[in-house]
């Protein structure tokens, strides 16, 4: 994570030594929360892969969850264009916020990809836990076969809500989706693998919009 980033050309100067640095969570792309970074900070964070912040009011360096143990394992660093901010995308290991939410910015409760990124990740819960007696354990047990029996059948089911007026199109494609995740997982296919393919054809689409 550290090949491809140059702090040196961060502009300390500009921010009187302290960059904003926004986190964000590596799996979902949900905005966990804002800190701030001195040089001494970076240099901690770098030497532990640990998210460490200079804090403003204790006047020190602060190893985020040094306390609560709900540390950021950081993946990556970007810097931004006009090189005083800093974006870091983490692995948090428990609530991020110290009142028990899962950002300082409350719960996160609109529908968004990280939706699809949660239940991907209950999916792959599901699959290595020790519970049987859910529908996602049984649907591994099942076999692939059956599995992508399902994502057959549910494809079905969406043709025809769509087909038919969509009135049940929402929920019907929910359950393909849902279906879709478990063979991928079934299947050892990362579904941000699926969402890479889909990124750089929509770039080459707008490469090439006659394409």
């Amino acid at each position: 994570m550290w090949d491809h980033f140059d702090a040196a050309k961060i502009d300390w100067a500009k921010t009187g030594g302290l960059v904003p640095v926004i986190v964000q969570d590596v799996r979902n792309l949900r905005v966990l929360m804002l800190g701030y970074m001195n040089a001494e900070a970076l240099q901690a964070t770098k030497d532990s892969g640990l998210i460490t912040f200079y804090s403003r009011s204790k006047q020190r360096l602060w190893q985020k969850g040094e306390t609560s143990g709900h540390v950021l394992r950081l993946k990556d660093l970007r810097l931004d264009c006009d090189a005083d901010t800093l974006l870091a995308l983490a692995e948090p290991a428990g609530p991020v916020c110290h009142n028990g939410t899962t950002t300082c910015f409350g719960d996160d409760e609109t529908p968004s990809l990280a939706t699809l990124a949660d239940l991907a990740a209950t999916i792959r819960e599901r699959r290595s836990g020790t519970a049987t007696n859910s529908y996602t354990a049984s649907l591994f047990a099942s076999g692939l076969t059956r599995i992508a029996q399902k994502v057959g059948e549910e494809g079905v089911e969406v043709a025809l809500a769509g087909a038919t007026g969509g009135a049940n199109l929402a929920s019907e494609s929910a359950d393909l989706l849902y279906h879709l995740l478990v063979l991928l997982e079934a299947s050892d296919t990362d579904w941000l693998a699926v969402m890479a393919i889909l990124r750089d054809r929509a770039q080459k689409k707008a490469a090439s919009p006659a394409a």
